[in-house]
């Protein structure tokens, strides 16, 4: 993980939990680490490799700008993903996952996979219309 020094942010850090390490409790500092709406889908792209703001925001269909910095920031002092700068002009960013993000590849691959049986069997299900399942989300 990146030291508080090296980590150049204006985000106000997350404050660290401690677990009683129940049963569960790694469970639960995984997806402390990985939680919302967009924190596993930015994962799972930069798994192509390094990405600029850019590509990754039109990747994300429905993203703004400022959340995406907000992810981005939270995913890097995580320690999961690393923000390369490039002394070009225009300047040039590009994430790409670190070390620790890169161990959490066949994590990703089975959340993949079990997303997509998930979404296989629910359309199968009896009275259940593409109308719908857009209405519950």
């Amino acid at each position: 993980m990146p030291s508080p020094a090296a980590v150049k942010s204006s985000v106000r850090r997350k404050t660290l939990r401690s677990y009683d390490c129940a049963i569960g409790c790694p469970v639960e500092a995984v997806l402390d680490l990985i939680d919302g709406k967009w924190k596993g889908v930015i994962l799972y792209h930069l798994q192509d490799g390094s990405l600029r703001f850019n590509v990754l925001r039109k990747r994300l269909t429905g993203i703004t700008q400022r959340m995406l910095t907000k992810q981005l920031r939270e995913l890097e002092q995580s320690g999961l993903i690393v923000r390369t700068v490039f002394a070009e002009v225009p300047p040039r960013v590009e994430y790409r996952l670190s070390s620790l993000g890169e161990s959490l590849r066949p994590v990703l691959t089975m959340l993949q996979d079990w997303g997509e049986t998930y979404l296989q069997e629910r359309d199968q299900r009896p009275g259940t219309t593409a109308v719908s399942r857009r209405a519950r989300g």
